[in-house]
């Protein structure tokens, strides 16, 4: 497991408190989390957050792989204006039917092109993956993002919207260990 951490290359935000309870920073994920083909279900898992900016007028979540054999790593989620009056969501919300997303959330076509949450799936050979969960405080209602953007977009837009973000940062592996 490498320890490059893309967000230190941003400016930086104060940060606040994510948490997952099938999830914890640095252990491994649960097998629903791997792709389908791994063994898994490509379920997101449940998330809930506190302690953002009282000033904060919505939120974003994202994962990000930057383990992926790429050199540009691999985006499973991006979902973004989820209402600031919204704390949490439930495992399986970035389904793609997106049924448990709030009104008005917006989920970004994954690595895979599909508007969804992508499980994990470490190729063999590429040791220990992370994960990056993270919400982001953002400081508008509503992102207004070119229709089929890449996560990649939203992240360079959440560069000049966030208030501050919410880290953390389950592992996965080809054996699941």
């Amino acid at each position: 497991m490498l320890d490059y951490d893309p967000y230190a290359l941003l400016k930086p935000l104060p940060s606040f408190e994510v948490r997952g309870p099938a999830i914890a920073d640095r252990e491994p994920i649960p097998l629903d989390m791997y792709a389908p083909d791994w063994g898994g279900e490509s379920r997101s898992p449940a998330l809930d957050w506190s302690g953002f900016p009282p000033e904060t007028k919505s939120f974003a979540v994202t994962c990000f792989d930057p383990d992926a054999p790429t050199g540009a790593g691999f985006w499973h989620w991006a979902v973004y204006n989820i209402p600031a009056s919204v704390t949490s969501l439930p495992a399986g919300a970035g389904a793609p039917d997106g049924r448990l997303l709030p009104e008005g959330a917006i989920t970004l076509p994954n690595e895979y092109r599909q508007a969804a949450f992508e499980g994990a799936g470490p190729p063999e050979g590429t040791g220990i993956h992370r994960y990056l969960l993270v919400v982001h405080a953002v400081d508008v209602p509503a992102l207004e993002l070119p229709d089929r953007c890449t996560p990649t977009v939203l992240a360079f837009n959440l560069h000049y919207h966030s208030l501050a973000r919410a880290l953390i940062t389950p592992t996965g592996s080809y054996d699941h260990g």
